[in-house]
């Protein structure tokens, strides 16, 4: 069987019976921001066919500089329908499911994580984070995670390794912290993408502080006025600066991981 023409040059890579098996697979992406969105990028453009991508948030104009579906033309837009539109807009014929939703412990068992061949976790909230690493580690599926992308400049420094052998990354370091004080501990290990590099914020005022934001985690619709003037960016514990390039090698490699799993599971 012939796969579709848009994966010509990867099939010339890979092989015929590679990309019926890449077609097969079952991935679910937590967190569709800097990292997550070009993550789902690179599986759908590499063969994926059954993705889901979860994410509550809409679109902000503070998101432009980085997420893959963040333009001045999906301000407001829900993230995961505006990324939805974009990988269907890549290979028409994928099953891609979008769910406006959070990770927690409320709502974890809906995702029925088990009955993917994938997990994906680009998700900011520690808390959550910390629920997501457990159960994923409890499953049959392959499992990686992303640590922090914010506060870095030098894409040399990007690395891969597990989990706790992660070195200079904050995120890693409460994580496991995180993990002691509980006494429960991830029941396998896991791969994690991650920078030791640190740098300080040298700007100010990280909020949105404008009109056109509308980044309020509202049911309303793009354009709504009651989102105006109104932002809940300022809540966050703390705002760190981000570009384009670092979140999205933490995505492609998060992406490369998923591919070179399938290809050396045979």
């Amino acid at each position: 069987m012939t796969s579709h023409p848009i994966f010509r040059r990867t099939e010339l890579l890979l092989g015929n019976e590679a990309m019926e098996r890449i077609s097969r697979q079952r991935v679910i992406i937590f967190g569709v921001g800097g990292v997550g969105s070009w993550c789902a990028e690179s599986l759908v453009r590499s063969g994926i066919q059954h993705l889901t991508i979860v994410d509550s948030d809409r679109v902000c104009i503070t998101n432009v500089n980085r997420q893959l579906m963040a333009t001045m033309q999906t301000v407001g837009q829900v993230k995961v329908d505006a990324l939805r539109e974009r990988l269907l807009a890549i290979n028409p014929k994928a099953e891609i499911t979008a769910l406006q939703q959070i990770f927690t412990e409320d709502t974890a068992e809906s995702f029925a994580i088990g009955d993917y061949d994938y997990i994906i976790d680009a998700i900011d909230s520690l808390k959550d984070k910390v629920l997501l690493i457990e159960m994923a580690c409890k499953t049959k599926a392959k499992f990686f995670s992303s640590m922090g992308a914010a506060l870095k400049m030098d894409p040399t420094r990007i690395k891969v390794t597990e989990f706790w052998k992660v070195q200079g990354d904050p995120l890693a370091r409460a994580l496991r912290k995180k993990f002691k004080s509980l006494q429960r501990f991830p029941k396998r290990k896991f791969l994690c993408v991650y920078s030791d590099e640190l740098l300080q914020n040298r700007g100010h005022n990280a909020t949105c502080g404008t009109e056109q934001c509308m980044c309020p985690k509202a049911q309303s619709g793009p354009g709504d006025p009651t989102l105006l003037n109104h932002e809940w960016c300022s809540a966050k514990a703390q705002i760190n600066g981000t570009v384009a390039h670092i979140t999205a090698i933490f995505g492609f490699t998060l992406a490369g991981l998923v591919m070179k799993e399938v290809m050396s599971d045979k």
